[in-house]
């Protein structure tokens, strides 16, 4: 059982929130841009950060220009961050880099720009055109920052998101053989590959190439089948060769027998 609130802790939270909802309605309406400014200031190193984004807002174009300028985009930005604004608090952070070059916050700006764009990124499945440009936002700060604190961050995130990447490509090329375009699979895993050279999923896409060309040479006309089972079969050596111990291997022997019987037909 939870334990219940002592009555009268109980009305000072209450008495609490309500002056806080008093005071930030108030700085709302406020025409003091100071009184805003502090008020939005607090709420921030509170971790109140919609209400301060709020008020932020309202200040932001107030202070443009002058000394406080700098730190109140900043803080405007990261609030937007935290309340999980990402394609706001990107196009801020964005706008911060180009007006404050020399900020002491730069780096800063500049990683959770994109951050911002790397947290848009959807799952692999769908359009990864968001994914593209956060690996991009990504990549230019790690070019721009290569001494950044923020650096193995950034590293990181580039990594997990070029996996989904490569992961949304050779999806692809694996439905393509799901629903019997073997043609399509064949050409799709070697675009893969040579986009992809160091993928994670290489011997994944060697086998599916592997099993696309032994499926096109078991559907194609006779006069076709001896030249698809050669090719077939080199995609099997080439697989063996990098890879011998793969965990495709009790597989793709079954196939690679299953070719070199089908191609002894041709030899009679």
């Amino acid at each position: 059982m939870f334990k219940k609130i002592p009555k009268f802790l109980y009305l000072v939270l209450v008495v609490a929130t309500v002056a806080s909802c008093s005071e930030y309605q108030k700085a709302l309406k406020s025409e003091d841009t100071k009184v805003k400014y502090e008020l939005a200031e607090r709420f921030y190193k509170e971790g109140k950060f919609k209400k301060a984004s709020r008020i932020f807002e309202q200040v932001v174009p107030k202070y443009r220009g002058k000394p406080q300028g700098e730190r109140v985009t900043f803080l405007y930005a990261r609030s937007l961050f935290e309340i999980e604004q990402y394609i706001v608090s990107g196009y801020q952070f964005e706008r911060f880099v180009r007006s404050y070059p020399k900020s002491d916050s730069i780096q800063s700006a500049a990683f959770y720009e994109a951050k911002s764009y790397y947290m848009e990124s959807p799952r692999y499945s769908i359009d990864q055109t968001e994914t593209h440009k956060a690996i991009n936002k990504l990549q230019a700060f790690i070019n721009n920052y290569p001494e950044s604190t923020f650096l193995d961050k950034a590293n990181a995130m580039v990594d997990e998101l070029t996996t989904k990447v490569e992961k949304k490509a050779y999806e692809i090329a694996k439905q393509y053989n799901t629903i019997s375009d073997y043609k399509s699979s064949i050409k799709a895993v070697e675009n893969f590959l040579s986009d992809y050279p160091g993928t994670s999923f290489r011997e994944d896409a060697m086998f599916l190439k592997l099993s696309a060309m032994y499926n096109l040479a078991t559907k194609s006309f006779e006069t076709l089948m001896e030249g698809r089972y050669n090719d077939a079969a080199s995609a099997y050596k080439t697989l063996v060769k990098f890879y011998p111990e793969s965990k495709y291997r009790e597989e793709a022997d079954e196939l690679m027998a299953s070719i070199t019987e089908e191609l002894a037909k041709f030899s009679k």
